[in-house]
C-alpha cells in the first residue's frame, strides 16, 4: 500500500513512480571530461541522502525531462547514479546563458543549501559543475509536489487531513527559517514535495532572503523576489505595495493562507486576474474564502479556465512539464460529495490572510 492510499489521509488511490519504468537516456547530451574540483555535499541520513554518490557528470545516466526551472534557464530531469543504481533528481543550468544577477542567485541557493539543516527543507545535496554547466542534485520525491498531486488525484481539492499533514511539514520548515532570520517569499503548492516515504520538503529556497542586518534581524525588508510575476497570486499584500512599511516574515504567513485555497479547491486565488487587477484586490483587502459547496463535474466546466503553477521540480522554480506521479486511471476522479469544510479550517484562512501582518 502506498502511503497517500491510507483511508485516514484520502479514498483516492495514489502510486509513487516506478523504478522500473522507462525512460529516455540523454545522458550523452551533458558528459564531459572536465569535471570542475568546486564540489559541495551536505545533507541528512536515510533513504533521501545522496552525499555519498561522486560528484561526477559521466556516472549520471539522464532519464526523462522533468520539466524546466530557474526563468527556463534550467533543465530538471530524472537521474540515476549508475554506479548504485540509485535515483535522483538533476538540474542542469547553462552558466554560459545566465546574466551576473541569474549567477548570484544561483549561488546564493547553493550557499544557503549549506547553511540550512531540517528535515523539511529540500536543499541541494550534491553540487557539481562540468564544463558550462552547474548539475545540482536532491532526492527524487516520489510523490512529487502537492501541485502535480492535485492536477493528477485531487482535481477538486484535498482532504482536510492530507491538507493538515502537508501543512505540518511546510510550517515546521517556516518555523525554521524565520527562527534563522529569513522569508521564504515563494510558498505555493508546486514548492511542497511529498517523498515516497511520505516525508513532506518545502523547496524554492532560490526565492529566501535574509533580514539579518549587521549581524541583527530586523522586523522588515523591502527587497522584491526575482521571478515575482510567477509568484504574484502568493505574495502577500505588504509585499507588493513596496512602501515604507516593508514586509516580514508574516508575508509567509499570508502565502500560506493561499496555499491552503490552492490545495482545498484545486485552484490558485487570483490567477485569472490581470496583474494590476490582483494588485488592487489585495491592497483593498479582499481576500480569498472557502465556499462549503459541492464542485462542479467537470464536464461541467466548459470554458472555463483551470490556471495552476506548474510541477516543482523540488530543486528550484515551478516546472511547466512532468510529473513525479502515474495516474491510476484513466479518468480524473471526481469528488464523490459536497465539501463541508472545518470551523477550523475556515478561521486557519482567515487568520492567514489578514490585511495587517500583526494579526496573522
Amino acid at each position: 500500500m502506498s502511503f497517500l492510499d491510507c483511508s485516514c489521509i484520502s479514498p483516492t488511490q495514489v502510486q509513487p513512480i516506478s523504478i522500473e519504468d522507462q525512460y529516455e537516456d540523454v545522458s550523452h547530451q551533458y558528459l564531459s571530461s572536465d569535471v570542475s574540483e568546486c564540489t559541495f555535499t551536505w545533507g541528512g541520513a536515510g533513504s533521501d541522502d545522496i552525499t555519498a554518490l561522486s560528484a561526477n557528470s559521466a556516472h549520471y545516466q539522464l532519464l526523462s525531462e522533468l520539466g524546466k526551472g530557474f526563468n527556463n534557464l534550467s533543465q530538471v530531469r530524472m537521474a540515476r547514479h549508475t554506479p548504485s543504481r540509485q535515483l535522483v533528481a538533476v538540474k542542469n543550468t547553462n552558466l554560459d546563458e545566465c546574466t551576473e544577477d541569474e549567477l548570484l542567485q544561483l549561488m546564493n541557493e547553493v550557499l544557503l543549501s549549506r547553511l540550512f539543516r531540517h528535515p523539511n527543507l529540500l536543499t541541494s545535496r550534491l553540487v557539481f559543475s562540468s564544463c558550462c554547466q552547474l548539475w545540482v542534485l536532491t532526492p527524487l520525491m516520489g510523490y512529487g509536489s502537492a501541485d502535480s498531486l492535485l492536477r493528477t488525484f485531487f482535481p477538486d481539492g484535498m482532504s482536510e487531513s492530507l491538507i493538515a499533514y502537508l501543512l505540518h511539514g511546510v510550517l515546521k520548515a517556516l518555523q525554521y527559517l524565520h527562527l534563522k532570520g529569513y522569508v521564504h517569499r515563494g510558498v505555493k503548492a508546486s514548492h511542497i514535495l511529498l517523498s515516497g516515504e511520505g516525508r513532506v520538503y518545502l523547496s524554492g529556497l532560490h526565492s529566501v532572503y535574509s533580514m539579518m542586518r549587521d549581524g541583527k534581524k530586523v522586523r522588515t525588508v523591502f527587497d522584491m523576489p526575482h521571478h515575482s510575476p510567477a509568484l504574484l497570486p502568493w505574495l502577500s499584500p505588504e509585499l507588493l505595495r513596496q512602501d515604507l512599511h516593508g514586509y516580514g516574515v508574516k508575508s509567509d504567513i499570508y502565502s500560506l493562507g493561499i496555499v491552503v485555497c490552492e490545495l482545498v479547491s484545486g485552484r490558485v486565488p487570483f490567477q485569472d486576474m490581470p496583474p494590476t487587477q490582483m494588485l488592487l484586490q489585495k491592497l483593498r483587502g479582499s481576500h480569498c474564502c472557502l465556499l462549503d459547496v459541492a464542485p462542479s463535474p467537470l464536464g461541467e466546466l466548459g470554458g472555463l479556465k483551470v490556471s495552476r503553477s506548474g510541477v516543482d521540480s523540488g530543486i528550484g522554480e515551478s516546472v511547466a512539464t512532468g510529473s513525479l506521479t502515474r495516474t491510476a486511471t484513466a479518468e480524473r476522479p471526481q469528488s464523490p460529495a459536497p465539501k463541508n469544510h472545518s470551523a477550523t479550517l475556515h478561521n486557519l484562512v482567515q487568520l492567514c490572510l489578514q490585511q495587517q501582518p500583526d494579526c496573522r
